[in-house]
């Protein structure tokens, strides 16, 4: 059966979260540290090449932008600001921002969070971590860019995350992730299957 992904169109940009469509209906958050393969991870899962924008320079995606894939359903991609130069009062206004989406926002039913797996769990993982902790919003990991390490190391990083998951953050789950090879994919979708009642359907 085709993935209801491949059907996810851009809709808005909001840098408020009064520009956001209506708090109805379903949604699912990506959030990532610049540069952590954030919008290639949605590219990957929807099946489209350029639906996010990718770059390599850190903090392209400094506004919140939606994509519905249906009717009542939508991916949502948030900024990051990991180390992207990006101006002190646009940092502070989505440290901000973001916390409050996070907790809020009653359409939302989980977050896909891109940490690259050579350097997972930095300040802004673990930031947003605990902003989804306080609300109890489950979180799924993606380690992205696991074609850049060895299978070995790859399960090392990935049981060295589980275990600081499994002990500081219940909520969260973990898997490997590659928007190259596609390692991981169908993983990471039947997720947002069960987050959205996907997995219900007849």
């Amino acid at each position: 059966m085709p993935s209801a992904y491949r059907q996810a169109q851009f809709l808005t940009s909001a840098s408020r979260l009064d520009q956001l469509p209506p708090d109805t209906g379903l949604e699912v958050a990506f959030a990532g540290r610049s540069n952590a393969g954030k919008s290639s991870a949605l590219n990957a899962i929807t099946g489209q090449k350029s639906l996010a924008r990718t770059s390599k320079t850190p903090g392209r995606t400094q506004l919140i932008n939606v994509f519905p894939f249906n009717d009542s359903m939508a991916l949502v991609d948030l900024p990051g600001y990991g180390y992207a130069k990006v101006p002190p009062a646009m940092r502070q206004h989505w440290q901000q921002t973001l916390p409050a989406y996070l907790s809020g926002r009653q359409a939302l039913r989980g977050l896909m969070l891109i940490m690259d797996v050579r350097h997972p769990l930095r300040e802004f993982d673990q930031q947003m971590l605990m902003w989804t902790g306080h609300g109890g919003l489950p979180v799924h990991v993606l380690l992205s860019k696991a074609d850049k390490l060895k299978r070995g190391p790859a399960a090392t990083a990935l049981q060295t995350v589980r275990k600081v998951l499994d002990r500081e953050f219940g909520h969260s789950t973990v898997q490997l992730f590659s928007a190259q090879t596609r390692q991981g994919v169908d993983e990471a979708c039947a997720m947002l299957d069960h987050w959205f009642g996907l997995d219900e359907a007849p």
